[in-house]
Order: C-alpha cells, then sequence, then structure tokens
C-alpha cells in the first residue's frame, strides 16, 4: 500500500464468512464493499515495528522516525525488516535514516518503498496522464502542504487538465485529498520531491506564481486588503520555498524582497515568527535587502508580543540604515523604536528617538514625514503626562497635513486630542475628537481605525462608570478585530473589566 488510506473489498459468502483482499484499484467489483483504513496510530506503529524488530526496549529515536513516516504501514514493516536483518543498534539505525532517509526502506531487489512507488509511475493510467504529470507530482511532493484544488489556474497556467490529473495520482494512492489540499505521506514526498529543486521547471513556475502574488502590498486601508488573505492557507508553501530558495543563493536580492514581502502578510494575516529569522539576522550587514528584511521581522516580533526582541532589531536596522546614509529610512526607524519604547514604558529615551527623527525630517523638508512624527511624539508625552506638550506637538503636526489625501494622519490627531482631553478631563473636547475620528473612520470603513475609536469611547464610558455604553462600544470594537488576533484580545480584556466594575466587584 502507497497511502495509508488502504482499500479493502469486503464480499459477504455467507452470514459467518467475510473474504478481505486490499488493493490500489479503486474499482469495486460488484456485490464488494470498499473501505478506506487509515494510517495507524502511533500505538499501533510501535507495536508494528516492534514486533518486526524483536527489540523489547522502545526507544524515543523510533517514534521520531515513525513519526516522519507518518505512521505508513509500508514504510514501518520496511524500516524493522530492513534494521532487524542487518542487527542494527538503535543508533545505527537513527544514523542510516539521518544519511540516508527513505533510501533505507529497501529490504531486497524489487521489494522497497522505491519499487512500490515507480511500479505506480510505470502503470498505464499514470503514463496516459501525459508529460506534466511526474513533474506536477514532483511539486506536490516538495510543498509541504500539497496543492490547493482552488488555485490549479493560477499555480499551474501552463497545465490544462490538471483537476484530472490529481483525481488519477488519488486513485493511484500517489496522493490523497486533506482539507481542500491534494497532498501524499512523508515517505512519498521523501522519494518524489525535487533533488534540485531549480531543476524543476515546472517548480520554478509554481514558485514564481506564489512570488507574485506576495508583491501585493497588504494595506488594511485598501480596497484589495482582503484578497491578501490567501496566505493564512498558504503561508508553509510559501515559506518552505523562501527556506529553499534563499539557501541556494543567498545573495539573489529578489527572494529576500519577496521574504520581506511575506512578513508583511502574515503580520496582517497570521502574526507568528517565521523559520528564516536566524537567516535573515545571519545576512550581511551589506546586504542590500538586510535592513528591510529585519523591519518587517521586528514587525513580527511586536505582533507576538516580543517587543524587547523588536527593540532589538530596530536598534541593528537603525545602525545599518545610519552607516548607507538613508536618512528617510533613519526617521522611519526612529519612528518606530520611539512607538517601541512607549510601549515598553522607556518614556525618556522613547521621547529622544522621536525629536532625533523630527530634526532630520525638518532638514529634509518632508512635512507629511513631520506629522506622523509629531504625532508619535504626542502619544509618548502624553503617557508620560506632559499633556500641555503632547497637544501643543499634535496642533504642529495638524498645521502640516495637506488639506487632501492624508485622512489618516487627519484621524490619528483627532484620536491623541480625544485621549489627551480624556485626561485633562475635558469631556466635550473628548467626544468632539473622538466623534471627528470616527466620522473619518466610518467614512472610509477602515476596521483598524474604527477599531481604536470604539475602543477609546468604551474606556471613556467605563471611567464614567456609564457600563451599557462601555459594553456598546466593546461590542463595536469587536466587530472591527478582523485584523490580528490581539486586537480581539484587547476588547474581550476591556469587557471582562467592565464586567468586573459593573458588578460592584472592582475599585
Amino acid at each position: 500500500m502507497l497511502q495509508g488510506s488502504m482499500r479493502w473489498w469486503r464480499n459477504f459468502v455467507s452470514s459467518a464468512t467475510s473474504v478481505f483482499a486490499s488493493t490500489r484499484i479503486s474499482t469495486v467489483p460488484p456485490g464488494c464493499e470498499a473501505l478506506d483504513i487509515p494510517t495507524l496510530s502511533v500505538e499501533a506503529a510501535r507495536d508494528t515495528f516492534y514486533g518486526i524488530y524483536k527489540h523489547g526496549e522502545r526507544f524515543d529515536p523510533v517514534d521520531n522516525i515513525l513519526r516522519q513516516l507518518d505512521f505508513h504501514p509500508l514504510s514501518i514493516t520496511l524500516l524493522a525488516t530492513v534494521a532487524r536483518r542487518n542487527k542494527w543498534g538503535i543508533r545505527r539505525l537513527t544514523r542510516e535514516w539521518e544519511r540516508q532517509r527513505t533510501g533505507v526502506l529497501q529490504t531486497k531487489h524489487s521489494k522497497s518503498l522505491a519499487a512500490t512507488i515507480e511500479r505506480s509511475l510505470t502503470s498505464p493510467m499514470f503514463q496516459g496522464l501525459g508529460p506534466d504529470a511526474r513533474a506536477l507530482l514532483g511539486v506536490i511532493a516538495f510543498l509541504p502542504q500539497g496543492v490547493d484544488e482552488n488555485n490549479l489556474d493560477w499555480l499551474f497556467p501552463t497545465i490544462s487538465n490538471g483537476t484530472n490529473i490529481l483525481d488519477k495520482f488519488c486513485i493511484l494512492s500517489l496522493t490523497y485529498r486533506n482539507n481542500g489540499f491534494v497532498t501524499m505521506l512523508a515517505p512519498l514526498r521523501d522519494y518524489l520531491s525535487p533533488k534540485d529543486p531549480k531543476s524543476s521547471p515546472l517548480l520554478c513556475t509554481t514558485k514564481e506564481c506564489y512570488f507574485a502574488r506576495m508583491s501585493v502590498d497588504p494595506n488594511p486601508n485598501e480596497p484589495d486588503f482582503g484578497e491578501t488573505r490567501w496566505i493564512t492557507s498558504e503561508d508553509l508553501n510559501v515559506e518552505h520555498l523562501l527556506d529553499t530558495f534563499t539557501s541556494i543563493d543567498t545573495n539573489q536580492d529578489n527572494v529576500w524582497k519577496v521574504c520581506a514581502n511575506f512578513m508583511k502578510h502574515i503580520y496582517w494575516h497570521k502574526p507568528r515568527l517565521i523559520v528564516l529569522r536566524p537567516r535573515i539576522e545571519g545576512l550581511p550587514d551589506d546586504h542590500c535587502s538586510k535592513p528591510e528584511c529585519l523591519f518587517e521581522l521586528s514587525r513580527l516580533f511586536e505582533r507576538v508580543g516580543n517587543v524587547t526582541e523588536r527593540k532589538r532589531v530596530l536598534t541593528h536596522t537603525l545602525k545599518l540604515e545610519r552607516g548607507r546614509g538613508n536618512d528617510l529610512q533613519v526617521t522611519r526607524i526612529l519612528r518606530h523604536l520611539s512607538d517601541t519604547c512607549r510601549i515598553m514604558g522607556l518614556h525618556e529615551e522613547g521621547i529622544q528617538f522621536a525629536e532625533e527623527a523630527l530634526e532630520v525630517l525638518e532638514r529634509l523638508g518632508d512635512t507629511v514625514a513631520q506629522a506622523k512624527g509629531l504625532n508619535s511624539l504626542a502619544w509618548l508625552l502624553l503617557q508620560d503626562e506632559q499633556l500641555d506638550a503632547a497637544e501643543e506637538a499634535v496642533s504642529r503636526a495638524i498645521s502640516l497635513i495637506p488639506e487632501e489625501g492624508h485622512q489618516t494622519l487627519v484621524y490619528g490627531s483627532h484620536l491623541i486630542l480625544g485621549n489627551i482631553y480624556h485626561s485633562k478631563g475635558e469631556r466635550e473636547k473628548v467626544i468632539s475628537h473622538f466623534e471627528a475620528a470616527l466620522g473619518i473612520a466610518s467614512l472610509f470603513d477602515w476596521h483598524d481605525p474604527l477599531f481604536w475609536v470604539h475602543y477609546n469611547l468604551a474606556q471613556l464610558f467605563l471611567d464614567e462608570a456609564r457600563f451599557d455604553d462601555a459594553l456598546a462600544h466593546v461590542e463595536q470594537a469587536k466587530s472591527h478585530a478582523v485584523n490580528g488576533a490581539c486586537y480581539l484580545g484587547r476588547a474581550m480584556e476591556l469587557q471582562a473589566e467592565v464586567w468586573y466594575k459593573q458588578r460592584g466587584l472592582g475599585a
């Protein structure tokens, strides 16, 4: 059996007798019933291995190999038979597996996993699929998630009968379907995956199709933002492609630009750290893509809640950009460092970063960037309880914002002013600025800005013990927490605080 889901034919000869026959053929003879048998459980896999290996003790390294074999019955049987016949101890078996992988699964001539697979590849059904079949099988093997059947058109534009080919792969038990993806068990992937990825034209074409889609900027305030959510189901495939092709040619600039874009996508849609982190940080400091990759890596640290690492990576990025004389990039890094310091409570250091950025921006004459920097400075001054200085910074920002085309900056200024007046106890001004921010965000249906306005209004009403109004705005905030679990988490935390105080259990 190639796949773990073995097919058995059961024919009831009499009420007391059943005949079972295993086969890879999917055609069911008349009067017979086909049953799919799944891969082994971990316990059954151990019993199968040690029942053949005849070694009483059980070892963790063996469990690890069995897991890498996806608990595939044939592979486990071959592995145990080889180990027993060669009288290998567990250490030797582990070394041979690490050295040969599925090449070790061979008991004698024509009886091996490779021989079983090759028989399928030489069958008339497989041969009738045409010249693209073997290459497509290699791509499925290479991608850890397999191939999403809904993406065949853009992933394989040169293959017109892809759906039919995938159906035949499943009939031949070379692949199986799992949550919309056509994939295969680990032993088959190991054998069929291209050993030199660059030598497979179809894999290279598939890579370029993935990479082209990564070039779309996932701006949450743009109409096509939702289309970039495809990354949530394909992230492991893209990550594996990046991991492979960055290791093949570390100096290739294009693949590292795609890496930076990949981090932008998962920042919004599936925030987590990526396996390329050590390789990014290990790039030579003079590599042209290192600063941008480090910057996007720092944003991922922010989303997973590790602000200490975010600050460390941003500090390194700042050093690189200073050395290259990229003043505009330097100001961007300084602004993000100031925001990071604000989150960490390092107000004095954050204010220094923000003021340094403003000095450079004034010299460059970039008034829009100055307005962004002044808003960042105002947040720091607000948290440091320098309320008048914070109000002055926002007022300067508003005076620099052009009348048209920068509504996000205007929104941000109103949100900051609302918080400043909240701290000053000037309620009418608070409501006025929050409503202005709400009007701008509602006009463009911006989820993140709408979240923060409702979140701040909920805090305002909570402070006034207007619990029903606070809960109403929490619900509004939750409805706009669509761009990351951290948003929803903050809303739920605030909701719990409202409930706690509403029941008289809080201060």
